[in-house]
């Protein structure tokens, strides 16, 4: 698991982003790599739009399972829950869907967690492994 913590600011997503590109290819991911930072743009723009109280911030975690799964979780303290809606800006939460294998959220206290996953066909390599335990 990686995570970094990230203040309330619209500059942070770019940050998200590089932080996840970073990581996708010390992991050796490169298939879904655009996918998943697309979705890591909008649950991080999510969590600041909706989220992230004032002198609050967001946590951004990513996970590489055995199996090569990739999960990306963010996670606020704000009230609300996440869900798809029909306003003129609420399509973010509908293209994580439509990229991503599975998605959704999870209460916690404070906040909520917005989490999706990438299946990935193949499994890591030993070099792919260990770069994902050692926090690079």
């Amino acid at each position: 698991m990686h995570e970094r913590l990230y203040l309330r600011s619209p500059r942070t997503v770019a940050a998200a982003r590089q932080f996840t590109r970073d990581t996708l290819h010390a992991w050796g991911v490169t298939d879904g790599a655009d996918d998943m930072l697309l979705c890591v743009s909008e649950l991080a723009t999510n969590a600041l739009r909706y989220g992230v109280p004032p002198g609050r911030g967001y946590l951004l975690r990513l996970f590489g399972f055995e199996d090569a799964t990739v999960r990306i979780e963010v996670h606020d303290s704000g009230p609300g829950f996440s869900r798809i809606t029909e306003r003129p800006h609420g399509h973010g939460l509908a293209l994580v869907g439509a990229l991503s294998d599975d998605w959704g959220a999870l209460a916690r206290t404070p906040g909520k967690v917005v989490w999706c996953e990438f299946r990935r066909e193949a499994t890591w390599t030993a070099a792919q492994a260990a770069a994902r335990q050692s926090g690079v």
